[in-house]
């Protein structure tokens, strides 16, 4: 039997992010549910916030698909690994269209409380996707007087 708390973080996922039901997002997440990202620049508190987050991935990537890889529950907090993929059909954080196809891996931890997510904190690949919508230059390996230097 999947425990109940692994039900909710799943149902959550395939209804927000993969059938993109935006409504769902108040059923699943607490009025005060804070998502602690490390590489978010704005307060991402409450569903609006959340709901923000996914519209903009949503407008960016098309055919968007958000699937959990391995689920791990113990008390009241539910660790999700997952990856999520699309094609780079709209503009990314000031980045133009590149029509590739990005598959970015990240984790979640999500605290439930009364068959809701009260908080995640999450941590994903953003150098990973930036690197995938040209948003970051990498630098090749040189040689010099024999030696193999950056990269």
């Amino acid at each position: 039997m999947v425990p109940p708390n692994k039900t909710i973080v799943k149902k959550f996922y395939q209804e927000v992010w993969n059938e993109r039901k935006m409504k769902a997002v108040d059923a699943w997440l607490s009025p005060s549910h804070a998502l602690v990202d490390p590489n978010a620049t704005e307060s991402l508190t409450g569903p609006e916030a959340y709901q923000a987050v996914v519209s903009r991935f949503s407008r960016a990537f098309s055919n968007l698909k958000f699937e959990v890889q391995d689920m791990v529950c113990e008390n009241d907090k539910v660790v999700a690994s997952w990856m999520i993929s699309g094609v780079h059909t709209g503009e990314y954080n000031g980045l133009e269209p590149t029509n590739g196809k990005i598959s970015v891996e990240g984790i979640s931890i999500h605290q439930i409380a009364d068959g809701k997510i009260m908080d995640t904190y999450t941590v994903w690949d953003t150098l990973g996707l930036l690197k995938k919508v040209g948003g970051v230059v990498t630098v090749q390996k040189v040689t010099a007087a024999g030696k193999v230097r950056g990269g």
